[in-house]
């Protein structure tokens, strides 16, 4: 029985010196996070492909229980909207190797423009891709959530294909108005998705968006805290990203999600102590 736990990210330098020491160098931080959360949303491929070897350190800085969430990059998914993208897939795919396990799953996160007329598209690319990968597909087009017939659609070609559909639920977000910068940043940016708590397969995987208020955010995910503890009670190995405007607070909630699954499900392993920030001294 396992959940996974994380955040948008592995650094963030509101972090540093309170959940990792500062300073500290750029090839250990992700270390360091790795032992406040067991998984990470791996957000940066979208934008550029990364060596072999970076992803090795980043193997190479975490446990082999250590889960990632892959973003396809946004050449393969935005520009050339899943059609003729084999070249930067391949490279891609080549890259993400070193992972092996680590890799929890491959994330295709597609555009808000792609919509019940382009599953033909998603199933002939879910088809191609190979299979020693698990997949993760999450769609913004609005019919997907309030017309049956798409999500029946897009459901049957990712249950074909063995690939999760990912919600990314920000109505705790926009239940009401922004009160910070960044909470007026990210009203102007985040998406208005509708709530989705239905599990394809055995590893579903869930995006929260909460407030920079953590009373707020806890508040928003009661919900998910049922929902995943009976995932887990159903035998499946749900994996749970927390996200926050400012994400100054972001590992201690996850942690905290993590726990208020446990109390619920007590067969559920804690969490292994964070490294401290700070040395340990005797007074």
């Amino acid at each position: 029985m396992r959940l996974h736990v994380g955040c948008a990210m592995w650094t963030l330098r509101s972090w540093q010196g309170r959940f990792m020491p500062h300073p500290l160098p750029p090839h250990e931080r992700l270390r360091h996070y790795a032992s406040w959360c067991d998984a990470v949303e791996g957000n940066t491929t979208f934008y550029a492909t990364p060596t072999r070897e970076t992803v090795a350190s980043w193997a190479q800085q975490t446990g082999p229980d250590f889960r990632f969430v892959v973003k396809l990059p946004k050449t393969v998914t935005h520009e050339r909207r899943l059609a003729d993208a084999g070249e930067p897939l391949r490279a891609f795919l080549d890259a993400v190797e070193p992972l092996g396990p680590r890799a929890h799953a491959l994330w295709v996160q597609l555009p808000g423009s792609f919509g019940p007329g382009d599953v033909p598209v998603l199933a002939r690319f879910l088809r191609r891709l190979p299979a020693d990968h698990r997949y993760a597909v999450e769609v913004r087009h609005p019919d997907f959530f309030a017309e049956p017939r798409a999500a029946a659609q897009l459901e049957e070609v990712l249950t074909a294909a063995g690939a999760e559909w990912i919600p990314f639920d920000t109505t705790a977000f926009f239940a009401r108005p922004p009160t910070s910068d960044a909470e007026r940043d990210a009203w102007m940016k985040k998406p208005r998705m509708p709530l989705r708590t239905r599990a394809l397969t055995t590893r579903p995987i869930v995006r929260y968006l909460g407030r920079d208020d953590t009373a707020r955010t806890v508040e928003g995910w009661r919900r998910w805290v049922e929902v995943t503890a009976g995932w887990l009670r159903e035998g499946r190995t749900p994996t749970v990203f927390v996200h926050t405007p400012d994400n100054a607070e972001a590992p201690a909630l996850a942690r905290r999600f993590h726990e208020e699954v446990r109390v619920l499900v007590p067969g559920l392993a804690p969490l292994p102590d964070p490294i401290p920030a700070a040395p340990l001294t005797l007074f």
